[in-house]
């Protein structure tokens, strides 16, 4: 199994696209009535489990107009079946011919509609005596930033949102969004109200992994209501999980060396940035693959030697920057044909000789044999930036690993453009470049020019600290050296260098996690990628 084909293990969906798939599903002989019943289902059992269980524990369902209100209706009348005492709160009255509203109320289920509640004053008693609340306000269909929330929903929202910070506070259950968030850019309207849990019909919706969204989701429980498993066979985007990023994983024979596990090269480093060289060349290493060659200005390779692990490619320099004369030299270096993976960038400052030395890189990278990806990282991404159709000039597949600001030089947008539609971009400057995407930031993106995409739901600040990026970088170079694909190696990468960031802050915090800290939690979390292993006496050698 591989990362380039099928349905993604965690399949993510736009708004429209889960629209698609509804269709299918009652083209295929699911009534919408059904997957309504199904969604419903899994809500009520999840708000039974978050109510601990038990008979008689007071739920509340915010119930809205449309179907995600539907869906809480439906919740409300399983819930009173199986012995809750369940309120469903309307923000206002159901039509007449509703079935699911018109099930609510022949199976006697207490309900207040707010505008019949003066002051809200029987809301903040429900509220009060509840021991979780279901938001079913809003779903996908609603557009905050177009139309910000307002009214009685402004005011029900309100006062959920004071009780979830109550002490103790409300646990909250989102049904398939939070209420304000955008189902396709994670965007949050201002009253929005992070949920505990968030129960997601059938595949996760984009903007629950995409800031802000991401940090309002709480725990995402995916639920099947009844689409077809074919209709989604087509869906090009994913989160990021672990069963994915492990089967691209190229396997270790016992009686491999140095060079069945492959060689990467890596341009690196300056006078000014020395540190980068050294935690992408440590986290290279720590991949897997065979042998790391660091390629530095040779002035500073005895900053470099504290790492005994790497082999060294000293280059010619000018006040400890590279040049257009060291790209000629590590040209010839790669000459040699080991190298299967070359990164280009950690540290290498922006420089005039810097610029010489990427450009001379382009130039010259069709004539070496061996080069199957390269990973442009750093500096390497803002000389990228100013060289028209620098894409056409090589064939070795590329990777291209920008923060939000050097996306906004490669696609010609500002930062804020670039937030704001974070996966649409990274596939659009996947696309014109014919590049894997790596977007970093809170929900990373990787993208891939034919379209497919992983989202990571990682967001932690253990991840804002200078040099993490050349880790990430190292890791995307390491794997590719190995055999993956640039898309599965960038896709291995994110889940280890975010397993290796959840390690070290559990143990020093968020805020004192280095890029240091990350290399040396990389064995761990290198080891959590690889299949199981048997560990039984009896099935040792010798036992």
């Amino acid at each position: 199994m591989s990362l380039t084909a099928g349905r993604p293990a965690a399949a993510l969906v736009t708004s429209a696209q889960m629209r698609e798939l509804e269709a299918a599903a009652v083209a295929a002989g699911v009534s919408e009535r059904e997957l309504m019943a199904n969604a419903g289902l899994a809500v009520a059992q999840e708000a039974w489990m978050t109510a601990g269980g038990q008979d008689e524990r007071p739920i509340l369902i915010l119930v809205g107009p449309g179907k995600n209100g539907g869906d809480g209706l439906v919740a409300a009348t399983r819930l009173l079946e199986w012995g809750a005492t369940v309120h469903a709160y309307l923000l206002q009255e159901r039509p007449a011919d509703d079935v699911e509203w018109r099930a609510c109320l022949d199976a006697g289920v207490p309900h207040t509609v707010a505008t019949e509640d003066a002051q809200f004053a029987a809301l903040e008693e429900l509220l009060t005596d509840a021991v979780v609340a279901v938001d079913a306000i809003f779903g996908t269909g609603l557009k905050p930033k177009e139309r910000p929330i307002d009214g009685v929903a402004a005011q029900v929202l309100a006062r959920l949102q004071a009780a979830h910070v109550a002490m103790p506070p409300l646990p909250v259950l989102a049904v398939d969004l939070p209420s304000g968030v955008d189902a396709d850019t994670g965007f949050a309207d201002p009253l929005t109200v992070a949920a505990d849990e968030t129960v997601t019909f059938e595949c996760v919706k984009l903007g629950l992994v995409t800031a802000p969204g991401v940090l309002f989701a709480g725990r995402v429980v995916p639920v099947e209501i009844g689409i077809p498993a074919e209709a989604g066979a087509r869906l090009a985007l994913g989160r990021l999980v672990l069963r994915e990023a492990r089967a691209a994983l190229p396997e270790r024979p016992a009686d491999g060396h140095k060079g069945t596990f492959g060689a990467v090269m890596i341009a690196a480093g300056s006078r000014r940035f020395p540190g980068a060289a050294r935690l992408s060349a440590e986290a290279a290493a720590r991949s897997g693959c065979g042998l790391v060659t660091l390629a530095a200005p040779a002035s500073i390779q005895a900053l470099l030697s504290a790492f005994p692990d790497t082999t060294h490619e000293p280059l010619p320099d000018l006040h400890g920057a590279h040049t257009p004369e060291g790209a000629r030299v590590l040209l010839q270096a790669l000459q040699g044909g080991r190298a299967r993976a070359l990164l280009v960038g950690p540290g290498l400052g922006l420089s005039d000789g810097t610029r010489g030395f990427v450009q001379h890189l382009l130039a010259g990278l069709d004539a070496v044999e061996g080069i199957q990806t390269v990973v442009f990282d750093a500096d390497a991404l803002t000389v990228l930036a100013g060289e028209a159709g620098w894409h056409t000039r090589f064939r070795a597949e590329r990777v291209l690993t920008p923060h939000p600001g050097e996306m906004a030089s490669l696609a010609g947008r500002s930062v804020e453009a670039v937030q704001a539609a974070r996966l649409s971009t990274a596939l659009e400057v996947a696309a014109a470049t014919s590049s894997v995407v790596v977007l970093k930031g809170a929900g990373t993106v990787i993208a891939a020019p034919d379209g497919r995409a992983r989202i990571s739901d990682a967001a932690t600040s253990a991840l804002a600290h200078a040099g993490t990026g050349d880790v990430l970088a190292g890791l995307i170079a390491g794997f590719a050296a190995q055999g993956m694909t640039g898309f599965e190696a960038a896709c291995a990468a994110v889940w280890v260098q975010a397993e290796a960031a959840r390690q070290v802050s559990s143990v020093y915090g968020e805020a004192s996690t280095l890029a240091s800290d990350l290399v040396r939690a990389l064995p761990e979390a290198r080891k959590a990628l690889e299949p199981p292993r048997a560990t039984d006496r009896d099935e040792r050698p010798g036992m």
